[in-house]
């Protein structure tokens, strides 16, 4: 049976949430495919990463634009930003299990790298609207804000790889932590 490279990288995605340092071989064996195979798709594990990466800053784009981060920052209106934060984070939430691994890859090329820093920092603008609003702590440095949703997202993947959490339980934890903290 033919394997497509969609169901390659589907299969590799799986695998790498669990095993984020895995090795081609390894992820060809996830995916049931021989190591020649899976190279005849990506020449390397640098080219599957970059692809997965392309995959996730467009999913995170998607995730902004659906959230009406732009719009609802120049509106100012709190409400309006209330409502895009909380689909902003859900939205991070549900794209992070797919690409969970990629948040602490460390091999994402310079091209990926720097659309990662531009779809950060329309987030970023995002988050000082809503500290202005009175949404978010204004007195952290928004970069800090950024940086905290960021840690939680690492702290989602690795919290239901490991098994802590349920999947089901991640949205609500997620948001009750970022707006209300811990203590």
């Amino acid at each position: 049976m033919a394997v497509s490279r969609e169901q390659i990288i589907t299969a590799a995605i799986r695998h790498l949430n669990a095993a984020p340092g895995a090795s081609m071989a390894e992820i060809a064996a996830a995916s049931g495919i021989s190591r020649a195979t899976l190279h005849r798709h990506f020449a390397s594990r640098d080219d599957l990463v970059t692809v997965l990466g392309r995959r996730a800053l467009e999913d995170w784009e998607r995730v902004q634009r659906e959230a009406g981060i732009a719009e609802a920052a120049a509106s100012a209106d709190r409400a309006r930003l209330q409502e895009a934060l909380q689909a902003l984070l859900y939205g991070e939430v549900a794209i992070c299990h797919e690409h969970g691994f990629l948040l602490t890859e460390q091999t994402l090329p310079p091209e990926l790298l720097r659309r990662s820093d531009e779809i950060e920092e329309r987030e970023v603008e995002f988050l000082a609207a809503c500290q202005r609003a009175g949404l978010v702590r204004a007195d952290l440095p928004v970069r800090w804000v950024s940086s905290v949703v960021f840690g939680l997202l690492v702290a989602v993947g690795e919290s239901v790889r490991r098994g802590d959490v349920a999947q089901r339980d991640v949205p609500r934890l997620f948001l009750d932590t970022f707006l209300k903290g811990i203590s």
